[in-house]
């Protein structure tokens, strides 16, 4: 056993730095846990909030009858969308007959 005055200070020396450090790394270990519990407080009051929402507007919160509804409402703009081209290409048609038509004359 080595009662030497030095080592043994040394050694509390060290023991309380390393015990200063776990109790920082703790306290930054709580403060991040206090964190994210709020996080996931604040995040899942938004997702009742959405789901409510999504409740009022379209009669569910299901993602899958939400991307159900989603992709029958792209289909219904597509439609829409080249009904408007067509729609266009005969007034474009129209136009240029009008327009050839009192050129001729």
């Amino acid at each position: 056993m080595n009662n030497n005055p030095n080592q043994a200070d040394a050694r509390d020396a060290s023991v309380e730095r390393e015990l200063n450090e776990l109790k920082q790394q703790y306290e930054s270990l709580r403060d991040r846990k206090v964190r994210t519990e709020q996080d996931v407080a604040n995040l899942t009051e938004q997702l009742e909030t959405l789901k409510k929402q999504a409740e009022a507007e379209y009669g569910t919160s299901d993602m899958e009858e939400l991307q159900a509804l989603l992709e029958q409402k792209r289909q219904q703009n597509e439609e829409a969308v080249a009904r408007y081209r067509e729609h266009i290409a005969a007034i474009q048609a129209d136009l240029a007959k009008v327009e050839n038509g009192t050129e001729e004359r």
